[in-house]
């Protein structure tokens, strides 16, 4: 059976009838609707208003696991623009409904309000020209910022969508917090309810629909430990970390689809003069192919083992270090077909607009509907990002409404029933 999709209406004036039947990859359509203008010329005339909520929102630490004051601050910024029934589920995900002429599809729009910066950094956000800068600015500071930007433009040229949406700010996004306000929201909150997920994070005009999975390890290495010089001759856990350390350095790794792995942080000891008793590593390990990334994980795990096995033979002292492996980490990866209407409909926009947008691959909260078999793209949400991740993170705020008007007729797109035909 070969699958058309019909787009009923891509958004009408409240109380006006539908406008005629689009197809998802016709995104120059959407906009002879008066209404669908009217929301995206909106959300590029509020764009100064959507700059500083990106500062404000960004102002307010998120460090990981502890969102909870920035969560805060959406709960506000989506009750001040009138959402309905704003909550705050159990892991920390703020949403807020936008209430469709019927509550199918339901489409989710998404960015994280965690960054990777620890309790104690100084999320101060300074302005010089066009140029913003702050730890998280970007990532993921200008997705919040845009889903608010979202809802004043359907506001503004009041449109009902087909569908419903519901915005989402979530938690978890960033490192060791694992997509976990992505796996509640799919496994918990809304299970079964959502048909569409957009997650907004980062910048510029991307299109993210390969999910790059991972899997990443906290490994401790322990041993009884002694005096350097008194107690020479024990095996060392650190020296045992530093045999698995060289032997991962030299993994063979798939370049096509792209696979890697990283040692990301070590520690432990507790002086110069002392065999330490305990030592520890932290790995990563991503691909977008599930094969792949068994594999790259495999290697690790032998590694690992036939480290300790090594130091311990060194030293003739069978089993006196040993290692944990703690999986902390695991991202399924996933994606969302090149040829699939959710991607055709992003491309189309891009295009309806006037704006180039590649298609990649990454490690976002899509990784999880994907996963699941729901249809989900990652976009970026305008601008031009450096320094992600760092201290000296900048957005270029030069012509970001363009961000910002791509989501906006995307939601008019994605709030659409898609009908298969033979």
């Amino acid at each position: 059976m070969r699958l058309t999709f019909t787009l009923v209406a891509a958004c009408v004036l409240a109380g006006a009838a539908p406008a005629r039947a689009q197809m998802p990859d016709d995104g120059a359509r959407l906009l002879q609707d008066a209404a669908v203008r009217a929301a995206v010329e909106a959300a590029r005339a509020h764009e100064a208003q959507t700059l500083m909520d990106q500062q404000r929102f960004c102002q307010v630490p998120a460090p990981p696991f502890m969102e909870a004051a920035r969560g805060e601050v959406l709960k506000q910024a989506f009750e001040q623009v009138g959402l309905q029934n704003v909550r705050v589920d159990r892991v920390g995900n703020v949403l807020g409904d936008r209430p469709g002429r019927s509550p199918r599809p339901r489409l989710v729009i998404a960015g994280h309000l965690d960054t990777v910066f620890p309790e104690g950094t100084d999320v101060t956000v300074t302005r010089e020209g066009d140029v913003l800068k702050g730890p998280g600015i970007g990532d993921d500071c200008r997705g919040l910022a845009v889903l608010v930007s979202i809802v004043r433009a359907l506001n503004q040229a009041n449109v009902v969508t087909e569908g419903s949406i519901t915005f989402v700010a979530d938690v978890g996004e960033e490192g060791l917090g694992d997509l976990r306000g992505m796996k509640a929201l799919f496994g918990e909150t809304m299970k079964g309810e959502i048909d569409r997920f957009v997650s907004i994070d980062g910048t510029g005009l991307g299109i993210t629909r390969v999910a790059v999975g991972s899997h990443r390890y906290r490994v401790t290495f322990k041993g009884p430990g002694g005096h350097s010089f008194g107690a020479f001759g024990l095996a060392n856990p650190i020296q045992a970390m530093g045999r698995a350390i060289a032997k991962i350095g030299e993994f063979q790794v798939a370049a096509r689809p792209k696979t890697t792995f990283n040692v990301g942080r070590v520690g432990g000891g507790t002086s110069v003069n002392s065999i330490p008793f305990e030592g520890w590593m932290e790995v990563d390990m991503r691909s977008s192919d599930p094969a792949s990334l068994a594999a790259v994980d495999a290697q690790f795990h032998l590694a690992v083992d036939e480290a300790v096995a090594e130091e311990n033979r060194r030293w003739n002292h069978p089993d006196m270090v040993t290692a944990e492996k703690d999986l902390v980490g695991d991202r399924p990866a996933g994606n969302t077909p090149e040829d699939s209407p959710i991607v055709r409909a992003a491309l189309a926009v891009n295009q309806a607009l006037g704006f180039t947008g590649n298609l990649g691959e990454g490690s976002t909260d899509s990784n999880i509907p994907m996963s699941l078999g729901i249809p989900a793209i990652t976009v970026g949400g305008g601008g031009q990002g450096r320094g992600a991740h760092s201290l000296d993170e900048q957005f270029d705020t030069t012509d970001s409404w363009k961000g910002t008007q791509r989501a906006t007729l995307l939601v008019f797109a994605l709030t659409q029933r898609w009908e298969a035909t033979p």
